[in-house]
C-alpha cells in the first residue's frame, strides 16, 4: 500500500478529489485527538487506474485493503494485498503501488504514525519483515477505528485509545521477535484506574484527552490505558460512555427530554445517546422514559 504524498497544507479533513471519470478518490483526515497527544494522518482512497512512482515516507503506513487487489513493489519483491490484507511499510523504504490487475482498481484505508507512536506502547523499535500480514482480526479492528477516527462526529478519547492499543497490539503480534517487546504490567492497576474515572467524571461534558490524564499521574499514554483496561476491562472511552448513560437515566427518571439529556451528559447529540443507551439499557431512551413514567402513573 504505497502512500500518498500529502498536500503541504492541510485543514484537518479534505474533500475527496475525483481524476477525470470520477471514479478514483483520496481524503485526508489529520487527526490531533487532544493536546499532548501526537497527530496522524489518516488517508481513505480508491484507485482504479493509478500507480505510484517509486518514493518513500519518513512514517509507517499501515493500512488495511477493502476492495480489489494492489500490487506493491517493495524491497525488490512483488506483493499483493487484497480485501481484508494488513499492509505495513517501514519508514524510509522505497515502494509503489497500483492496482493488480488491469480490469479492476483497489480501495484502502491506511494510518501513517511516526516510529515513535507506533512503537509508544512497546519497548524498542517494531521492524517488520513483511510487508502484507493476514490477521483478519486485526484488520477489521483497524478499519472500524480508522472509519470512527474520520467520522464527523469523531470522539478525541476514542481515537487516541484505539488507535493506540491497535498499533501496540500490531507491534507485539508482527513485529520481528526481540524487535517489540512488551512492557511491563504496572502495580496497582485499580488505584490508576480510580484516579482516572474521577477526572473523566468530573469533567463529563468536556473530558480530557488520554495524554493529558496519563501526564498528570506520571504515566505514559500507553500505560494508562493498559491499567485502565486491567482494572475495568474495558476502555476509558467505553467506561465514559457508560457512565453518560447512568447519569442519562437518572434525568430521565425525573423526566427530562432525550434531546436535553443528550448535551446535559455529555453526549454530542441525541443520536449518539440513543445509540450508546440501547447498547446499554436495551431500549432508546425515549422508550425508557415512557416505561418509568408509566409505571409511576399505575403506581399512583
Amino acid at each position: 500500500m504505497a502512500a500518498a504524498q500529502a498536500p503541504a497544507q492541510r485543514t484537518r479533513r479534505t474533500g475527496a478529489q475525483p481524476n477525470r471519470d470520477g471514479a478514483e478518490q483520496a481524503v485526508w483526515t489529520r487527526v490531533a485527538p487532544a493536546p499532548g497527544a501526537p497527530s496522524l494522518d489518516l488517508l481513505t482512497a480508491r484507485f482504479d487506474q493509478l500507480r505510484y512512482a517509486p518514493h518513500a515516507h519518513a512514517e509507517f503506513a499501515v493500512g488495511v485493503t477493502t476492495g480489489g487487489l494492489e500490487t506493491i513493489r517493495y524491497r525488490g519483491d512483488d506483493h499483493v494485498s487484497g480485501p481484508g490484507s494488513l499492509v505495513v511499510l517501514e519508514p524510509d523504504e522505497t515502494h509503489t503501488g497500483g492496482p493488480a490487475t488491469a480490469t479492476a482498481g483497489f480501495a484502502y484505508r491506511a494510518a501513517y504514525p511516526s516510529p515513535e507512536l507506533l512503537g509508544e506502547g512497546v519497548r524498542g523499535r517494531p521492524y517488520f519483515r513483511r510487508p502484507v500480514i493476514e490477521d483478519p482480526a486485526l484488520a477489521t479492528a483497524l478499519d472500524r477505528a480508522h472509519r470512527a477516527a474520520t467520522a464527523p462526529t469523531a470522539d478525541p478519547l476514542r481515537t487516541e485509545s484505539d488507535l493506540l492499543t491497535l498499533f501496540t497490539t500490531l507491534a507485539t503480534r508482527h513485529a520481528a521477535p526481540g524487535t517489540a517487546r512488551p512492557q511491563c504490567v504496572l502495580p496497582q492497576p485499580d488505584r490508576i484506574a480510580d484516579a482516572m474515572r474521577e477526572r473523566l467524571a468530573a469533567q463529563l461534558d468536556a473530558p480530557p484527552g488520554l495524554a493529558a490524564i496519563a501526564a498528570d499521574l506520571g504515566l505514559s499514554r500507553y500505560q494508562a490505558l493498559r491499567a485502565f483496561r486491567a482494572s475495568t476491562g474495558m476502555t476509558p472511552y467505553a467506561w465514559l460512555a457508560q457512565y453518560r448513560v447512568s447519569r442519562a437515566r437518572a434525568l430521565l427518571d425525573r423526566g427530562a427530554r432525550p434531546a436535553d439529556v443528550a448535551a446535559r451528559v455529555g453526549f454530542a447529540d441525541q443520536a449518539h445517546l440513543t445509540r450508546w443507551f440501547r447498547r446499554v439499557v436495551g431500549v432508546t431512551p425515549a422508550a425508557y422514559r415512557n416505561s418509568v413514567q408509566d409505571g409511576a402513573r399505575r403506581g399512583g
